[in-house]
């Protein structure tokens, strides 16, 4: 490697510790929206916007932020957001009112896309075309790892040291990752595929195609839904279960790691792509299922059985997307995290009426309808596959 490849592979670890902290900060608020709902006395409904509006801005990002990093320079994007989420942080944690905090929320989701989008194509930039899938990997995994810390810490900061204190060292934490990341290349503008409207609409007439966005629309509406309102019933089952409590039971999302760097040996053991997506859709339905037991302990251990069947019929949709659309894969992989977002952002909002009018049993209900409306995707898929003649997709 030449000193030039070696002085951008040194910028890989503060990019991945930038990735871990901006995903930390999209989660934070999530484990502990009783805590909000408390404090300023608010419904069911209003506590959880602080997630939906981070969540919402993503759905957009994959197709339309790219068109501001060919305009300016990557890493005036990048730092100047960073910078700007450390003082949103920041305000966040000095602020008393509801409506207030919910605009810092929301103009955060507004740059997320941002950071999220530069910082993986610096990733891609400063990895060799022989480390680059790994790099890819590895960044996939800090998503993860961030969803995890994001959540974990912030229940058990917020136990020992009220809720303001997370989001204070998540504003000294963006400062960090600012300073950084400034040695990185100031020429660089990236060059991403943009969409166009013709082309969009060509993709979602694709039989095989509009049933993996519809699938994994539907997947991640019933993930983001009980992933967000699993506090809310923790403590209405015991008042007494602390914030730390309900932070460790997000260590269900480790699963997605172990699945992230297995999945070629599920698709092979499952004999081929839809086969692994139907059993991750089965586990991901048992996991549901568990959630009815109203334990914690139950609960705890549903959760790495949930995450599981998500994470492995997720990463499994996301790799067929790529077989399925060779000439325009950027914009197919685009198209893919739009209604995985948006389902996550539809998923973290819609539900709570159910739960508010009819209660815990109802929602997963809800869930276990939303996850059949995924599996009867899945089989139109296969149907379509099978009826159009595509290649076989074995692993």
């Amino acid at each position: 490697m030449d000193t030039a490849g070696i002085k951008r592979s040194r910028l890989l670890l503060p990019l991945y510790f930038a990735t871990v902290v901006t995903i930390c900060s999209l989660y934070a608020a999530q484990p502990i929206q009783p805590v909000f709902q408390r404090e300023f006395g608010l419904s069911g409904l209003q506590a959880i916007l602080f997630t939906t509006l981070m969540m919402l801005p993503l759905g957009f990002a994959p197709l339309f932020y790219g068109y501001l990093l060919e305009l300016v320079p990557a890493r005036r994007v990048l730092r100047g957001a960073l910078l700007a989420l450390g003082l949103l942080e920041l305000l966040f944690s000095l602020s008393t009112g509801y409506e207030l905090l919910l605009l810092l929320r929301a103009l955060q989701g507004l740059l997320l896309p941002a950071v999220l989008t530069a910082l993986m194509s610096y990733i891609s930039y400063t990895s060799g075309r022989a480390t680059v899938q790994q790099a890819v990997a590895v960044y996939v995994g800090m998503t993860i790892i961030g969803g995890i810390l994001g959540r974990m810490l912030s229940g058990i900061c917020t136990e020992l040291f009220g809720w303001r204190f997370f989001f204070l060292l998540l504003a000294l934490l963006f400062v960090l990752c600012w300073r950084l990341l400034a040695p990185l290349d100031p020429t660089l503008r990236l060059s991403l595929t943009q969409p166009d409207p013709r082309q969009l609409a060509g993709l979602l007439r694709r039989g095989p195609l509009l049933w993996v966005y519809g699938a994994i629309f539907f997947i991640f509406f019933a993930g983001a839904a009980l992933l967000n309102f699993i506090p809310f019933e923790l403590k209405r089952l015991d008042g007494h279960f602390g914030e730390a409590a309900v932070g460790l039971v997000y260590l269900g999302n480790s699963m997605g790691i172990l699945v992230a760097f297995g999945n070629t040996r599920l698709r092979r053991f499952c004999g081929g792509e839809i086969g692994a997506v139907a059993a991750g859709l089965a586990v991901f339905m048992t996991g549901t299922i568990l959630f009815l037991y109203g334990h914690y302990l139950v609960m705890f251990g549903a959760m790495f059985v949930f995450c599981l069947g998500m994470f492995a019929a997720h990463a499994t949709l996301f790799g067929l997307v790529s077989r399925l659309e060779e000439a325009h894969k950027p914009v197919a992989n685009g198209l893919y995290m739009s209604f995985y977002y948006f389902g996550g952002a539809i998923g973290s909002f819609v539900p709570s009426l159910v739960y508010e009018s009819w209660g815990w049993r109802w929602f997963i209900a809800v869930l276990l309808a939303a996850q059949v409306a995924a599996a009867v995707c899945v089989a139109a898929l296969r149907n379509d596959i099978g009826n159009h003649g595509t290649r076989k997709m074995s692993g």
